[in-house]
């Protein structure tokens, strides 16, 4: 809506007085009517644009992560997964809507089935080993003592630096030498 209440009053009360005649009294209660009631609906259209976002979700939060889908509970829409991008669309991150609607911290936010394609993938590939081998090998380097650090050799003197070496050691550069131009064939046209 680019135009204002009053512009809009104005437009209608316009249309209507080319339609009958009207004398000025008419036109001037009407276009406090029509502001009136145009005010009214912009008030209801905006309060039920504020109150829809603090309304309770059209599913239960536990049904809405289903085996081929995933239902936002913001919106209605179906996903297999809820993406950063369209979260953000809503103002929320995986957290934030992990928070407002109550699930678990480490609940994928994406259908079962997906879920469990994503595990047996990783299984299959021997994630969760290479997990626990990479988790007791850190777990090592803690516990581990502190070797002590080796004596170090007294420091020596900085070395001189060198002087650079004269460019004329190296040979100049060729000047480059343009291309011939070859000649077109006579009677070719272009």
């Amino acid at each position: 809506m680019n135009k204002s209440i009053i512009e809009m009053a104005a437009d209608i009360v316009q249309a209507q007085s080319s339609a009958r005649e009207m004398s000025q009294d008419e036109i001037k209660a009407a276009l406090q009517d029509v502001f009136n009631t145009l005010r009214s609906l912009q008030g209801i259209e905006t309060g039920a644009a504020t109150a829809g976002n603090e309304t309770e979700p059209a599913i239960a939060p536990a049904k809405s992560i289903q085996a081929n889908k995933i239902i936002c509970l913001e919106c209605g829409q179906e996903f297999k997964m809820l993406s950063p991008k369209h979260l953000a669309s809503h103002g929320l991150t995986s957290v934030t809507y992990r928070q407002k609607y109550g699930f678990r911290r480490r609940q994928p936010l994406c259908a079962k089935n997906l879920s469990k394609r994503r595990s047996a993938a990783g299984k299959e590939r021997g994630l969760p080993d290479n997990l626990r081998k990479s988790i007791e090998a850190r777990g090592k380097k803690k516990t581990a003592p502190a070797k002590a650090a080796p004596a170090k050799a007294p420091a020596k003197a900085p070395a001189k630096v060198a002087a650079p070496k004269a460019a004329a050691a190296k040979a100049p550069a060729k000047p480059r030498q343009p291309k011939a131009k070859q000649a077109k064939p006579q009677g070719s046209a272009e």
